[in-house]
């Protein structure tokens, strides 16, 4: 059953996740979307790995499927070295590793100290940084001068037998048409029913018109939730651990851990509905998931928004994953 465990940098340490990520496995999670951060949220969740280097011990530590969600090329990496990290991953374990994009978002990307641009031309950058790395997984010679990015003659002399594929975070129509016309899968996080069916068909459409059947493209979840012993410490810890979930409005412009925290004050528990879904009853968990699959999604990966991740990943495991049911033709 394709459901993985989000793996957050931002709130434990790599040991920690990699320990976490091993319980997982053996509680029935097949695969891990791992967090790709320089900060933390608020500074209050403390942590912030390499994912990079942590990648590597999870393909030699476990046999689970993994990618990142998500690696914004263009700014703190250079599309070259994201193709030479997603294909040293591949080459050292086939057909485990996808590599998960985005657009990014100014508190992990500024500190790099370029100008950092409106929505519109940070998609530019990840498309042509999209195209960059996907050139120089052909192995041969490339060359590449852009609006944003710069490439002089390189060439990938360690590379896989077949890419990883590439699956890009959208949020937006624009993007999800580009994505299904030039990727391999879409990644999403949980939203309203109108705004998913749109993402999915914006992504069928492209993905029509670039000769592909969206039926058999890869269509990954992340979702947030918020599970504890009692609805109230469901709740409470939402808030405490995760109030960047509760705040509806762009968060990509925004610098700082510390104006996180500043904002988190104001973050209620109304404020997560649609977004984290909190409850302490694992057959609402059940349905939750259930439901997204039936929306069409081939993947799901949850992040438990609270610091038991080893009573989540066991209850889990115990009652949510042996009852949930794939249709045969969206299963992966």
């Amino acid at each position: 059953m394709p459901i993985g465990y989000a793996a957050m940098f931002e709130q434990f340490t790599p040991t920690d996740l990699l320990t976490f990520c091993q319980q997982a496995e053996g509680a029935g999670f097949t695969s891990v979307m791992a967090s790709d951060h320089f900060h933390p949220w608020t500074p209050e969740q403390g942590q912030s790995g390499f994912v990079w280097a942590w990648l590597g011990a999870l393909g030699a530590t476990t046999k689970l499927k993994m990618g990142t969600g998500v690696t914004p090329p263009g700014y703190r990496y250079h599309p070259a070295i994201i193709a030479q990290a997603a294909a040293t991953l591949e080459a050292m374990f086939p057909g485990r590793f996808w590599l998960g994009l985005g657009a990014g978002e100014a508190l992990n990307e500024h500190i790099v100290g370029q100008y950092w641009p409106e929505a519109p031309v940070r998609l530019e950058v990840l498309a042509e940084s999209i195209e960059v790395i996907q050139k120089l997984w052909t192995g041969k010679v490339t060359k590449h001068r852009g609006a944003h990015i710069t490439l002089e003659s390189a060439k990938l002399y360690t590379r896989p037998q077949t890419p990883p594929p590439i699956y890009v975070a959208t949020s937006g129509p624009i993007q999800s048409e580009r994505t299904g016309r030039t990727c391999d899968g879409i990644i999403t996080v949980g939203a309203a029913d109108d705004k998913i069916g749109m993402l999915l068909d914006r992504f069928a459409k492209g993905a029509r018109e670039s000769g592909k059947d969206p039926a058999k493209m890869p269509k990954l979840l992340q979702l947030h939730v918020s599970w504890a012993a009692t609805q109230a410490e469901a709740e409470a810890q939402a808030v405490r651990e995760w109030p960047n979930g509760g705040m509806s409005f762009p968060k990509q412009d925004i610098r700082n851990p510390e104006d996180f925290a500043a904002m988190a004050k104001i973050v209620r528990i109304d404020n997560f509905k649609g977004r984290v879904m909190m409850s302490a009853d694992l057959a609402e968990h059940t349905a939750h998931l259930q439901r997204y699959i039936e929306m069409g999604f081939t993947e799901i990966y949850v992040h438990n928004v609270g610091r038991n991740q080893q009573a989540f990943i066991e209850g889990y495991g115990r009652e949510v994953l042996p009852n949930l049911h794939w249709p045969e033709a969206k299963s992966v």
